[in-house]
């Protein structure tokens, strides 16, 4: 087997990426739409300042992403990320693709100066804490709220 590559994501690979994304969200009982998700992916590839996206290929096919937002915190003092999104396709989980990619997340953070990294977990999915745990994330005593608004109102 080719070993996995793992590169930003550019112009010209962003629709795999909107793709995956896609595929990510559905999972979740999330109905993104196509457009968004892409304009979404596009407007991170062209403002380095609000992060990072990362797409892994095995073979040259598109199997996992993530993206990183880049956050200004008062509480952390600095920017520090958001892992918003990581994600490996299905067939091609538990061969250490989604641990690639957060070691180049955590790698480009620490390039970027970045204070730190934090991310949110649904409930239910607590077999996908091992990998954070295992790259030394910790648990925070905090709950995430939000709320919505509509658009066109």
């Amino acid at each position: 087997m080719e070993p996995v590559t793992i590169q930003p994501v550019e112009l010209s690979n962003l629709d795999a990426a909107a793709l995956l994304f896609d595929a990510q969200l559905r999972e979740h009982q999330v109905q993104p739409t196509s457009n968004g998700l892409r304009d979404v992916v596009r407007a991170v590839v062209v403002n380095p300042h609000r992060g990072f996206i990362l797409l892994a290929s095995l073979n040259g096919a598109p199997v996992g992403v993530a993206y990183a937002a880049a956050l200004l915190s008062l509480e952390h003092e600095g920017v520090i990320g958001w892992l918003e999104e990581l994600y490996v396709r299905p067939e091609n989980r538990n061969a250490g693709i989604g641990s690639g990619l957060l070691r180049e997340v955590i790698s480009r953070a620490c390039g970027l100066g970045w204070e730190g990294i934090e991310l949110e977990l649904i409930a239910g999915h607590e077999r996908a804490a091992s990998i954070y745990l295992r790259h030394n994330f910790r648990r925070l005593s905090r709950h995430r709220f939000c709320r919505l608004f509509s658009r066109g109102n």
